[in-house]
């Protein structure tokens, strides 16, 4: 679909002059996300509110071009690119927490905060927004909405869709609509909230969100757990898990995730170990403290070559800072990865393991793994040169194998970076023709003329 200049010159007038470009230099900027890949738009803008994203979104159905939502740009399958070009809209100046209400345990925002800016809002009114994806310093929460963003503590507390009892949202032809409620309860109707949640904006532009808030945990204790080898950590978590043990995280870092970060940032993590658990427990001082001796004993029983715990604030968050830094540290061991977050249910975790190693003997390529083993979402990273055509081939075969794996075990193909782009070309191993008929009458509904976030999760709607 082709801009025209009437068109080109109609969104200028709606964000004002500052808050529009078409300049390739700064479009660049919003041509690529965490996948690498990039598609130049033709325009980016910057809306500040509801009215001016109506009036995009209304300008862009009358005049049939292409409409790309956008946060931060950290999304790991494509989900903010203009594949087709099109205009960006950036939502970052939507950035105010409107209300922190304490009594009802409730919070109003808008797309553009920064999760991690949310959090520190809540908790220092003794409140508590349970999901945290590891890009929290980065990402917003309108980006954690369209793609259902997980993290470390959805093992114990969800993930974000679990905290969504409300939206208002700008539909394709420019409709703004409010859904869900502000209470516990609200059967009214179907639930557009949970079908907008996930949804990757293509059915709409979130605009502004009321969040489920929960009393902030009294005491937090974390450890790790150095294992001798992955198996024997995978077979720990499982345990973990029949003991009834609820860990508020239950983290994991394979051999090759510790080496990388070690190069990365020199801290003395254990180089043979051959997995490291990072665990943490939360709620009253008691149960807190029984819980960690309750984790440490079963840990050292399994089999532990070192069990450590934190005893600060300040030793917590040098115990978190590898695992938050795996993910850049991976590519120290090759120029590129693809990036994978399979869920398998958590008794199979072991068998999981098991076969990510058989694929990397099969391929000969390194397949580093870390991720959140108490919810069973493991992150895969197949390291390669995408230069080296043999190599891509082979990656290529891991894929299939990885994803064919996942759901014999009765896993998914992605449990918190959603579909995009990347994931597309197998959503028909998961999703039956049926269903996925139904999805996509859903999105012809919502965007009839095909013009929001084109390209994604059903690309044959727009090729």
């Amino acid at each position: 679909m082709t801009i025209s200049g009437k068109a080109l010159s109609a969104l200028k007038k709606i964000v004002g002059q500052h808050n529009f470009t078409k300049e390739i230099e700064e479009c660049a900027c919003y041509s690529y996300d965490a996948t690498a890949q990039h598609f130049l738009p033709d325009a980016v803008v910057f809306p500040q509110n509801s009215d001016e994203i109506s009036k995009i979104l209304s300008l862009a159905s009358k005049n049939s071009f292409y409409v790309i939502p956008r946060g931060s740009g950290s999304g790991m399958t494509g989900g903010s690119l203009p594949v087709k070009g099109g205009v960006v809209v950036v939502l970052t100046r939507m950035n105010r927490i409107l209300e922190i209400d304490c009594d009802n345990l409730i919070a109003v925002a808008e797309p553009g905060v920064i999760t991690s800016h949310f959090h520190k809002a809540v908790e220092s009114k003794g409140l508590f927004y349970p999901p945290d994806p590891s890009s929290s310093d980065f990402s917003t929460l309108g980006g954690n909405l369209a793609e259902c963003a997980g993290g470390p503590r959805a093992v114990k507390y969800g993930v974000t869709r679990d905290y969504v009892l409300g939206l208002q949202a700008v539909l394709p032809n420019g409709d703004i609509i409010k859904t869900g409620v502000k209470t516990a309860k609200g059967v009214v109707g179907y639930d557009l909230t949970r079908l907008l949640v996930g949804s990757e904006g293509t059915l709409g532009v979130i605009t502004q969100m009321t969040l489920r808030l929960l009393p902030r945990p009294e005491f937090v204790r974390t450890m790790t757990a150095v294992f001798e080898s992955m198996d024997i950590g995978a077979e720990t978590v499982s345990e973990i898990m029949r003991q009834k043990i609820i860990p508020r995280t239950v983290e994991f870092m394979d051999n090759a995730s510790i080496n990388c970060t070690e190069d990365y940032l020199h801290m003395g993590l254990p180089r043979d170990a051959g997995a490291m658990l990072l665990l943490e427990v939360d709620g009253n001082k008691d149960q807190v403290n029984s819980d960690i001796e309750l984790l440490k004993n079963l840990c050292l029983l399994k089999g532990a070559k070192n069990i450590t715990i934190a005893q600060s604030d300040l030793e917590r968050a040098d115990l978190w800072k590898a695992r938050k830094a795996i993910s850049p540290a991976l590519f120290r061991l090759a120029p590129d990865k693809i990036n994978e977050d399979i869920v398998v249910p958590k008794s199979k975790i072991p068998h999981m393991v098991r076969k990510i190693k058989e694929i990397s003997d099969e391929t000969g390529l390194l397949l580093a793994s870390f991720g959140h083993a108490g919810d069973g979402n493991i992150h895969v990273n197949i390291m390669l040169d995408k230069k080296d055509s043999e190599q891509v081939r082979k990656a290529e075969i891991a894929l299939e194998l990885l994803f064919d794996y996942t759901l014999d075990l009765g896993g998914t193909i992605s449990g918190e970076h959603g579909i995009g782009i990347t994931k597309a070309p197998f959503i028909t191993k998961e999703i039956g023709q049926a269903e996925l008929t139904l999805m996509k009458n859903i999105k012809t509904a919502f965007d009839p003329k095909g013009i929001l976030n084109p390209g994604k999760m059903f690309t044959s709607l727009t090729d």
